[in-house]
């Protein structure tokens, strides 16, 4: 298989995956209205990943039955690297997206109190899928999603709005 194929069978499967994490969460519960809130924004380099031609997307759904679904694609990363990826609590220009975002303030930072759609292994080109259903609705500061190089430093960064 060539690598346009792959990129192709990829990115289908992200949408796959997206569109069904969308019918669930627009179905809702029996009976109920649409209390649906979706938020998406594109990634764009942090300084520490200047030099890389990080693009892609993330989308956030809140849905009506208290869940929050997370997915991203990343693509400009190095191939066949693991990266982690965490719902932060600040818009990307503000302190880099300051920390992770809590469900508890005062809780653990992994989850279930964190939403994290990685860590997330990119392909031969750099493509990288990250997918989560959290249990509980994000908050007002769930606003960004950071991606982070092995070893921690923020990379790259998509608010979402």
């Amino acid at each position: 298989m060539n690598q346009i194929s792959s990129t192709r069978r990829r990115r289908g499967l992200f949408v796959a995956l997206l569109g069904a994490a969308l019918v669930a969460a627009l179905a809702g519960p029996a009976g109920s209205s649409s209390g649906v809130v979706v938020t998406s924004g594109a990634f764009h380099a942090f300084a520490a990943g200047e030099g890389m031609d990080i693009s892609g997307q993330a989308q956030m759904v809140r849905t009506a039955d208290g869940r929050t679904i997370v997915a991203i694609e990343v693509r400009g990363l190095n191939p066949e690297t693991t990266y982690g990826s965490h719902v932060h609590a600040a818009a990307c220009g503000v302190g880099n997206a300051d920390g992770h975002y809590k469900f508890d303030p005062a809780g653990p930072p992994a989850p279930p109190n964190e939403i994290w759609p990685g860590p997330f292994t990119t392909n031969p080109a750099g493509i990288g899928n990250g997918f989560t259903i959290a249990d509980g609705t994000a908050g007002p500061t769930a606003v960004s999603v950071v991606v982070h190089a092995p070893g921690g430093a923020k990379i790259a960064c998509a608010d979402l709005g």
